[in-house]
């Protein structure tokens, strides 16, 4: 299957989204959230099938960059440092095509977790609490 390639992409910083288009007419509107959490990078999907990280605390984060790579992808940089990962077209396409349903797929796994799309407080400490033995 031959990917199709943008014909334009548009970064709308405030808003947090990224539009891309293509010589069919067609669009697609994705938001920084999704991009983020749907990272190609191993630090998201980790290096096989099952190692995935569900990314948590992403509601506002932002595209801060959107690079060129060659003739075949994408690198995005975001505001909370994350910059690894490729959007190959054929990926990018896929998002385009299945955002939906990814998107649901993510919402479940987060109330799966009892996981928050909000970020913690800036002030927030993180304490984690082993069980107690039983004795």
């Amino acid at each position: 299957m031959n990917a199709k390639i943008p014909t334009d992409i548009k970064l709308h910083k405030q808003s947090a989204i990224l539009k891309i288009f293509y010589t069919d007419k067609s669009s697609y509107t994705l938001s920084a959230e999704f991009l983020r959490v749907h990272s190609p990078s191993a630090e998201v999907r980790g290096h096989g099938s099952g190692q995935e990280i569900l990314q948590t605390g992403k509601r506002e984060v932002l595209i801060l960059q959107v690079e060129i790579v060659g003739n075949y992808a994408i690198k995005l940089t975001f505001d909370d440092g994350h910059n690894s990962g490729y959007y190959s077209w054929s990926y990018l396409e896929e998002l385009c095509k299945h955002n939906d349903t990814l998107w649901q797929d993510y919402l479940d796994k987060l109330q799966a977790n009892r996981a928050s799309r909000d970020p913690l407080p800036s002030d927030a400490q993180v304490i984690n609490i082993q069980p107690l033995s039983q004795g």
